[in-house]
């Protein structure tokens, strides 16, 4: 079999320092790059999301704005009135004079925007005003106007065809119809009604307000985006309407994501016109950033690594030394010898082991002893608390209980009280274990309770209340029948006696509670049985039974009392949880002792 090669601290001391230093110092630098590589991102994405809202929240105002003006005429009755009661007369002509062109002038000049309204009437008596444009631009001749035309120059188009049913205040379309692609516009397409009519709404005209597509996307601009960026307006289609940036496309050519899969690519929609704003932001906004990080990054975690390369090998050097010297005592030790001393300066960790090691070689024989008379006051303590189970009264007052019911024949009960007797012994004794299953614990408690049932019968009544997760840990035997008998001998204040026996899990530590509803103890006596010894009468078993615990588990568990007269007392036991080696839990089940376990 091959040994382990050798290998000195110093040189483990370097290799941790490497693994834990190094690499760590790698790791934070690869992770810090990657998060700022996605912070730039999503900062980004954000920035875009939010100029991109911006974008759609103005073009939305503008779009309200246009519906707005054509509200005026459509939400008009007098209107609607007029043009459709017109005659050939002086009234009309008044009433269109002083009514009906300034209503149109007025309404148009309600917006801001350049904008060119034709209205299309059904009454063809009402006489056609319009400019003649020539094949110009109409709003290139004047900012805003309006045209008058009968309704049989639309009757054949196919939008007017296609115009959906009116619901009346809702009906509106937004399309590019007739010349609007060639002039750049888009128009808001309305039917005008005369809601007098019955059953429905009465289509007296039809309404066409056209403005410039660049004015209702005034607000798109590549710029605002960043350099290298590109917008564009797309329809329902997949159309590009409209572009911004170095990527300019004329319009009716559709978009392809395939060309700008490199790209980052942000969306935001416009539902009025079901068209959607695309942004193109290529990828070299964030390389040239990140490059210039990553750069810096590297340098910085190179740096460190030298650094720390460096420290460590000073620091190993440093601490192997003294590690060397420590070692060189405790193999003197090892061999018997114990005088071998050493000295550091300083006020460290190995100032104070060089401390102890001395003080080792000086004080190991009195540790031994101190350790082998603490084993025999353990082995005393047992002897002890095994004459305290062996309770000569208690036994006494069985058999002369046993033999009572031989006498009167009462078979089954004295068959019952010299099972649980032996039970009680058999677990007391325990094979002279000191540590038994809490589950055992409460069974030998049980099979005390069920002889005193039989003696004091109805006058007794015991309940056991267990937490079922603590019956797997061990306890040290005999902590919770004394409590029991004490509470017979000396609680009783009346005819019945009642005792609730109950088990829980505090963090760490085990706590029985035993309460009785008795007469109580008196603080002076309390005092008294906190003080007592082996020679005191009343107190003996509490005594053995929190010397026992401190003994076992340490000075921080024991037994506490709290008691007041005529009202009863509780006894606290506490000790820490300790699992069983080698054990099964043994289920208890308590079915003659009038109690039951809850969880």
């Amino acid at each position: 079999m091959m040994k382990n090669k050798y290998m000195p601290f110093g040189y483990k001391l370097m290799l941790s320092y490497c693994f834990f230093i190094i690499i760590p110092v790698m790791l934070i630098g690869y992770f810090a790059d990657s998060i700022y590589v996605k912070s730039i991102r999503e900062q980004t994405e954000s920035n875009v999301n939010g100029t991109l809202s911006q974008m759609g929240d103005n073009i939305s105002f503008k779009m309200k704005d246009i519906i707005r003006v054509s509200d005026l005429l459509y939400y008009d009755h007098a209107l609607a009135r007029n043009l459709k009661s017109y005659e050939e007369g002086w009234v009309s002509y008044s009433a269109t004079t002083r009514y009906l062109l300034p209503k149109f002038q007025s309404s148009i000049e309600a917006t801001s925007l350049q904008m060119w309204i034709s209205i299309y009437l059904h009454n063809e008596t009402f006489p056609e005003i319009y400019r003649s444009y020539n094949g110009e631009d109409p709003l290139r001749i004047s900012e805003r106007w309006y045209d008058l035309y009968h309704i049989s120059r639309i009757m054949d188009k196919r939008w007017y065809k296609q115009f959906p049913e009116e619901d009346y205040g809702i009906t509106m379309q937004w399309k590019q119809v007739d010349d609007d692609p060639e002039y750049g516009y888009i128009s808001l397409l309305r039917r005008m009604v005369n809601v007098q009519s019955v059953p429905y709404p009465q289509e007296i005209g039809f309404l066409k307000l056209s403005v410039y597509l660049s004015d209702l996307f005034e607000s798109v601009d590549h710029n605002k985006i960043g350099n290298g960026a590109t917008i564009f307006i797309t329809d329902a289609s997949n159309e590009i309407m409209m572009s911004s940036g170095e990527s300019e496309y004329e319009q009716d050519v559709l978009w392809d994501e395939e060309l700008y899969k490199d790209y980052l690519i942000m969306e935001e929609f416009i539902p009025e016109l079901e068209w959607k704003i695309t942004a193109v932001i290529p990828n070299q906004i964030f390389t040239d950033k990140i490059s210039e990080v990553r750069l810096i990054t590297v340098l910085i975690c190179l740096l460190f690594i030298v650094f720390y390369f460096v420290s460590g090998a000073v620091l190993s050097r440093y601490f192997s030394r003294r590690v060397g010297k420590i070692v060189s005592v405790l193999d003197s030790f090892q061999e018997g010898n114990f005088h071998k001393r050493i000295n550091f300066k300083g006020n460290d960790e190995f100032t104070r082991i060089s401390l102890a090691l001395n003080e080792m070689g000086q004080n190991i024989g009195e540790l031994i002893h101190k350790v082998y008379v603490a084993e025999l006051d353990k082995k005393e303590t047992e002897l002890d608390m095994l004459q305290a189970q062996i309770n000569p009264h208690f036994l006494y007052n069985t058999l002369s209980s046993i033999n009572r019911l031989a006498k009167f024949g009462e078979l089954d009960k004295l068959q019952l009280m010299v099972m649980d007797l032996a039970k009680f012994y058999r677990l007391s004794l325990n094979e002279g274990r000191i540590v038994l299953p809490i589950s055992e614990e409460l069974e030998q408690a049980n099979a005390y309770i069920n002889i005193q049932k039989i003696k004091y019968e109805d006058r007794m009544g015991v309940i056991f209340d267990i937490d079922p997760g603590i019956m797997k840990y061990d306890t040290i035997k005999l902590i919770i029948q004394p409590f029991i008998e004490n509470i017979l001998e000396h609680a009783w204040c009346a005819d019945h006696i009642n005792i609730r026996i109950v088990g829980t899990r505090d963090g760490d530590t085990i706590q029985f509670k035993i309460i009785d509803d008795g007469v109580g103890i008196s603080s002076e006596l309390l005092e008294q049985m906190a003080d007592s010894n082996e020679s005191a009468n009343v107190g003996y078993g509490i005594y053995n039974v929190n010397q026992r615990i401190k003994l076992f588990y340490g000075p921080s568990y024991g037994v506490h009392i709290y008691s007041k007269l005529g009202i009863g007392t509780t006894v606290c036991i506490r000790f820490p949880i300790v699992a069983p080696k080698n054990s099964k839990v043994n289920e208890l089940s308590i079915t003659r002792s009038g109690g039951s376990f809850r969880s």
